[in-house]
């Protein structure tokens, strides 16, 4: 493993997706542990994708944490989709972490409700309830954040809003495999901003695979700019980037 600051953000960067994973896992499981012994309770909030898959088998095995103190939060969903489609992300999030841990509480962001405007209330004021210790985020192909597309807000005032996917966050759900094609992804989604993400007290960027790459290099070697979402991690003294060789490829590691 090799650790180096990219100006106030922790970088850690492994061999392999799998030791990244399980790194991370091991990562949050003491800040969990930590929260619990402190406060008798923590939330957090996970990221979904391909990504985040070796991390979620990791934790799924780490021993210690009293998950029936945990409450789960999630970042985004898409706008009209039912929790039971093979793409919502409420479903991902049970079937790779909820089913397995049993969580005292998840609360998924309803993307299918009848009532928006009272799904973001609703899901604003959990999240102000319950106060996230830690926040478990990918980088998307294009450098979004949740579905924080560039150009992105920096200073939203909102906790969650309602916001039109880009193409290429679009086209990266088809690459992935969770669409037929683009007709079948859905324009809007609802997400988190970019202050709420990073507002927990530890920040944990989950970043392999080789598409990531570009996404990886623009957010440490470019300017910090809502152009590249990601970069934003770099002013943030409270964040750690979790890479593996393939998205560290095109960085300039040090020594």
């Amino acid at each position: 493993m090799k650790t180096f600051n990219c100006n106030k953000m922790l970088v850690k960067v492994f061999d392999t997706n799998q030791a990244l994973g399980e790194a991370a896992a091991i990562d949050l499981g003491s800040i969990l542990k930590d929260q619990i012994t402190e406060h008798g309770q923590a939330a957090v909030i996970f990221a979904t994708g391909n990504s985040q898959l070796s991390f979620f088998r990791a934790l799924r095995q780490l021993e210690g944490i009293l998950w029936n103190k945990v409450t789960i939060f999630h970042m985004d969903e898409y706008l009209g989709m039912k929790a039971a489609h093979p793409a919502s992300f409420r479903r991902y999030l049970r079937e790779k972490i909820v089913d397995f841990v049993h969580p005292e509480k998840f609360f998924g962001i309803e993307g299918d409700t009848l009532d928006i405007e009272a799904e973001l209330a609703r899901y604003e004021s959990l999240l102000r309830d319950y106060q996230p210790v830690a926040c478990v985020m990918g980088i998307g192909e294009n450098g979004h954040l949740a579905f924080n597309d560039p150009p992105a807000d920096f200073k939203a005032k909102n906790d969650i809003q309602v916001v039109k996917l880009a193409h290429s966050a679009r086209q990266q759900q088809v690459g992935e495999g969770h669409f037929e094609s683009l007709d079948d992804v859905p324009m809007q989604a609802i997400t988190l901003t970019i202050p709420t993400l990073l507002r927990p007290r530890h920040v944990l960027a989950v970043v392999p695979e080789s598409r990531k790459a570009h996404a990886v290099k623009a957010a440490l070697e470019g300017p910090i700019s809502p152009d590249c979402p990601a970069s934003i991690l770099r002013s943030q003294d409270h964040v750690t980037l979790y890479l593996d060789r393939e998205s560290a490829s095109l960085i300039d590691l040090p020594g």
